[in-house]
């Protein structure tokens, strides 16, 4: 909090984009503060992107296989997900985070992102010393670029795979891939694995899934405002986007819309489009 700045008991999410010579890397940073938040169950869909995020507040629970809710670290690198994130809060919650390109990640974790989908990857030890200020989004951004951009200087190998970078700009875009021989689409296979850490096809039928939430721009529990939004988002029927909501939250589509709030509507409510966001 910036001084002179009165305290809110308000939930608050923020975007920042990044600056010019990390753009290639990262899509967006973002902040999230919920000083009293409700202690419900959140479902976190796959939204093609990894992220760093640094907890500066109560640590969330997040269920594991075995169906036992655990802490999280209070710094964590998230891999791709293929599956719903479920958790709760403990407590006030304020986050600052990096979400990177689906390909953008590569240079900072420095092993295939494939080791990281699904995973939580503990990132305590490496973010030893690092304190954004409490309250303050604009600060918080400005100390978490900072931060990456002397890891990218300390490292100096950061890349993008050309034709990675290709192919997820069009299934971005919803181009059709191009005819590619065997050999050369399991050449492609074997470059996602170790730059996005999931196939080609599957960041598709994540991107399409994502744009659902794109259409609704108010999500509500009305069957048929999520059906429009679904064959905007590219879906050929109902039957073809309940079962992506069963595979990638869990639930139907009005389950998810009545029961969830705060952190999972908020992330669902954005477009996940830099332009979109404020500049660092």
């Amino acid at each position: 909090m910036t001084s002179g700045e009165e305290p809110t008991s308000e939930d608050r999410y923020q975007e920042f984009a990044p600056p010019a010579d990390l753009r290639p890397f990262v899509r967006v940073i973002w902040t999230y503060a919920a000083p009293a938040p409700s202690p419900t169950i959140q479902r976190i869909a796959p939204d093609g992107c990894p992220e760093l995020i640094f907890d500066l507040g109560a640590p969330y629970a997040e269920q594991d296989a075995d169906g036992v809710f655990r802490l999280q670290p209070p710094a964590l690198f998230a891999g791709q997900m293929t599956r719903p994130l479920v958790m709760h809060p403990t407590g006030p919650t304020e986050l600052v985070a990096i979400r990177f390109e689906p390909d953008g990640a590569r240079g900072f974790l420095n092993r295939p992102l494939s080791d990281a989908t699904d995973q939580r990857l503990d990132m305590v030890e490496r973010l030893a010393g690092f304190t954004p200020p409490p309250g303050d989004p604009a600060g918080q951004t400005a100390v978490f670029i900072s931060w990456l951009e002397d890891q990218r200087r300390r490292t100096g190998d950061w890349t993008i795979d050309p034709l990675v970078r290709a192919e997820v700009q069009a299934a971005a875009s919803e181009q059709p891939a191009p005819l590619r021989t065997p050999s050369e689409q399991r050449s492609l296979q074997r470059r996602f694995s170790d730059r996005v850490g999931v196939s080609p096809r599957l960041l598709r039928s994540i991107f399409r899934f994502r744009r659902v939430f794109d259409h609704a721009a108010h999500p509500t529990e009305a069957a048929a405002g999520w059906l429009e939004a679904g064959l905007e988002a590219g879906y050929f029927d109902q039957p073809q986007m309940a079962r992506d909501f069963r595979r990638f939250l869990g639930c139907t589509a009005t389950d998810w819309a009545r029961e969830q709030h705060e952190l999972a509507r908020a992330i669902a409510s954005q477009t996940y489009k830099p332009q979109d966001a404020a500049p660092a």
